[in-house]
Parts: C-alpha cells; sequence; structure tokens
C-alpha cells in the first residue's frame, strides 16, 4: 500500500510539473485547433456516407448528442444540415480528401505531444510521419463508425430479445447500460491504439493501457460534466452572443485534448517506471 502510495504520489508531481514544462495548456490549444479544423470534414463525410450504411440520420445524431453540450450540438446540426442541403456529387470525394487532410493535421500535432512526454525527437521522416497520421485518421473513422453502429444494433438486438422472450423493462435497462459499457470499450481501445502507435518510441501494446483508461473516464466525465454545467448553470449565449456555441464547442475540444495529453504523460511515466525496475 505504501508503494503504490509513493507512486501514485511521485506521478501526480510529475503531471504537475509537466504540466508547465511541457506546455500542456498550450497544446491543448492547438489540439483544439486543429480538432475544430477536421471536426465538420468528418462529420460531412460520415453523413454523405450514411445512404450506403444501415445507420439512420436520427441515430447517429443521438449518438452525438450523447456527449457534445447542447449549444455545440446545436451548431454542428445547423452546419451540417446546411451543407448536406446544398451538397453536390463530389462531396464524397472532397470529404475524403478534407477528412483525412485536415483530421491527420490534428493526429500530427497529438504526435509532437506524446513525443515531448516521452522526451524523444520526431525522426521518422514527413512522408512516413504523415502517412502514420493518416493511417491512424482513417482507422479511428472506421472504429467511430462501428462505435455508431454498435448501439444502434444493440438496441435492436434488444428490443427483439425482449419480444421474442418477453423480458421486462429491467432488462432493457441492464441491456443499455451494457451498450454504454460497449462504447466506452471502444473508446478505451482507440486511445490504446493512439497511444501505442503515435509516439516515436517502441512500446508495447499494453502500455497504453493506463492513459487510455485515464483518458476515456476522464473523456467521458468531462463531457458530461461540461453539458450538464452548459445546460443548467451558464447561457454563453449571454456572454458571446451568436459565436457562444462556438466557444462551447471550443471549451469542449480543449478540454479533450488536455485529456487526451495528460493521458500520453500517465503512459509515459510508467514506461519509465518501468525500465528503472528492469
Amino acid at each position: 500500500m505504501g508503494k503504490q502510495g509513493n507512486v501514485r504520489s511521485s506521478l501526480l508531481r510529475l503531471l504537475w510539473h509537466r504540466i508547465e514544462e511541457d506546455d500542456i495548456p498550450g497544446l491543448s490549444a492547438q489540439l483544439a485547433y486543429f480538432f475544430l479544423l477536421s471536426l465538420f470534414p468528418l462529420l460531412i463525410f460520415i453523413f454523405t456516407l450514411l445512404p450506403y450504411l444501415p445507420i439512420p440520420y436520427p441515430d447517429f445524431l443521438g449518438s452525438i448528442r450523447e456527449f457534445a453540450p447542447p449549444d455545440t450540438m446545436e451548431l454542428i446540426e445547423k452546419n451540417v444540415n446546411d451543407v448536406m442541403e446544398n451538397r453536390r456529387g463530389g462531396l464524397l470525394s472532397f470529404g475524403i480528401i478534407g477528412t483525412l487532410w485536415s483530421a491527420s493535421n490534428g493526429i500530427h500535432a497529438l504526435v509532437r505531444a506524446f513525443n515531448k512526454a516521452y522526451n524523444v525527437e520526431e525522426s521518422r521522416s514527413f512522408i512516413v510521419a504523415r502517412a502514420m497520421s493518416i493511417v491512424l485518421t482513417f482507422g479511428m473513422l472506421l472504429v467511430f463508425i462501428v462505435a455508431v453502429l454498435l448501439p444502434i444494433f444493440g438496441r435492436e438486438i434488444g428490443l427483439f430479445l425482449s419480444s421474442q422472450f418477453g423480458f421486462t423493462e429491467e432488462f432493457l435497462r441492464i441491456w443499455n447500460m451494457l451498450r454504454f459499457i460497449v462504447s466506452a470499450l471502444i473508446l478505451f481501445l482507440i486511445f490504446t491504439g493512439l497511444y501505442w502507435i503515435a509516439p516515436n518510441v517502441k512500446l508495447r501494446c499494453r502500455s497504453g493501457f493506463p492513459g487510455a483508461a485515464f483518458a476515456t473516464v476522464g473523456w467521458i466525465l468531462s463531457s458530461y460534466a461540461l453539458s450538464f454545467y452548459v445546460g443548467n448553470f451558464n447561457n454563453f449565449s449571454l456572454t458571446y452572443g451568436s459565436i457562444g456555441a462556438i466557444i462551447v464547442l471550443l471549451i469542449w475540444l480543449y478540454i479533450s485534448g488536455f485529456i487526451i495529453i495528460i493521458g500520453g504523460e500517465i503512459n509515459a511515466f510508467y514506461s519509465e517506471k518501468n525500465k528503472q525496475n528492469c
């Protein structure tokens, strides 16, 4: 117990030191900027794919609404609907190019942040680093689509089982809870892959588990907390006027970036600890 307490104390001290030394608030602001640039091309691309996928439009929006703050969700719906109503035939190809390029900038910024956490320089060539960022972006896009599909099909399966076997409402509540756990597990897998592949360090897959667990729990809790705060205690439109929704979106993306970077710092801490113990 004492040894575990010392490890936690060392971790907290390191994180506090690294927040200032690695300028994590500044890096989080950069990530928020890149995430904002990539968000709408990503959503437009996915919405363009919806006719070819068994995903109803309202269900997809509902999966985003589950985590997004209220004002942010209105902004996302309005802008995506405007683009989709005026879409042209070449939108799908444009969406692929725009999504992969702009979103890969966000992944590329994460790579730099993780390299800082491990105190290593980027030795991979620009082409290799950019290709890796694009592959990671594409992989995250596919996993994101699966993450949307699973809850939708999971709900249908639950309703089918309930009607066939006469299960009670309690079964559906437990089933819905399991669907939420599956979504959290998919998030955990996304973060694990990111922490494993992105840094310019040879790592084992399991080395990403501590940071991935922190990022998954931290991102879900912070998203719900921000949604609750915006929905009940603050109206950013009173302060920022018509751009209030954009401010909320940027705050959400900033917090997300901060949590992801802290997860990388946690993994770097345990990686260093394991080296010292070898």
